[in-house]
């Protein structure tokens, strides 16, 4: 199977097991993905897989884009990604080859990445979960401050400026986050859907890309060789 593959998020959910507990989930759509281009090393110094996900519009795309996307025998596709893989890996993978949540069965966790909501510009206490300032009399009335930040200074200890890193106000939100090892609670592949216990990051509607995953937790790890024996 593919290094990921691309999908949406639906929203969230909850289902029954068998055992008649409750499970709270968020419903991914994921796929069906096209591989538009396979890399080799003698073409191409590498070996990778690209593959793409999301109808869009002739007319909102580009010439070459469509003419990239026409190799593989598809219409324009909105994203585009591209994998790194062994150059025995991509020996499975071919112009064409569409990709479907099918290729995740069997996998017990997935990480989901996916770009989680902005929250614009933020104070200290929210953007680092400061405590603020005492809210008692002969405190001014700035609460939510950060209080004293040129204490530190530079990096060496002395000097003007501050240094770097330090957490103070500014913009939150809107940048990648991977939610790590998620358990696989259903694969449903006539609707192209896949339901991973717990939230994913972004909103509805989002474009998320899920992996099998890379690191596991302890448990998990557990989890995964009992399932094995």
């Amino acid at each position: 199977m593919a290094l990921a593959l691309l999908g949406k998020k639906i929203g969230m959910t909850r289902v029954y097991l068998d055992g008649g507990k409750s499970v709270p989930v968020t419903v991914l759509e994921i796929g069906p993905c096209v591989v538009t281009q396979v890399r080799t090393p003698d073409k191409d110094g590498y070996a990778a897989v690209q593959i793409a996900w999301g109808e869009m519009k002739a007319r909102n795309s580009t010439i070459p884009q469509i003419g990239h996307d026409a190799k593989a025998g598809t219409t324009p596709k909105r994203h585009h990604r591209e994998f790194r893989l062994d150059g025995k890996e991509t020996a499975g993978f071919e112009l064409g080859q569409v990709l479907t949540v099918k290729a995740l069965e069997g996998q017990m966790f997935v990480d989901v990445i996916g770009t989680n909501k902005g929250k614009g510009f933020q104070g200290t206490m929210k953007r680092h979960h400061f405590k603020g300032l005492f809210a008692s009399h002969g405190t001014e009335r700035k609460h939510r401050s950060p209080g004293s930040i040129g204490s530190l200074c530079s990096n060496r200890g002395f000097g003007g400026g501050l240094a770097k890193g330090k957490k103070m106000s500014g913009h939150m939100g809107d940048v990648r986050v991977t939610s790590r090892s998620m358990d696989v609670v259903r694969i449903d592949e006539a609707n192209n859907l896949l339901l991973v216990k717990g939230s994913v990051p972004g909103a509805n509607q989002g474009t998320v890309l899920v992996r099998p995953s890379t690191r596991l937790y302890r448990s998990k790890a557990k989890r995964l060789a009992a399932g094995a024996k």
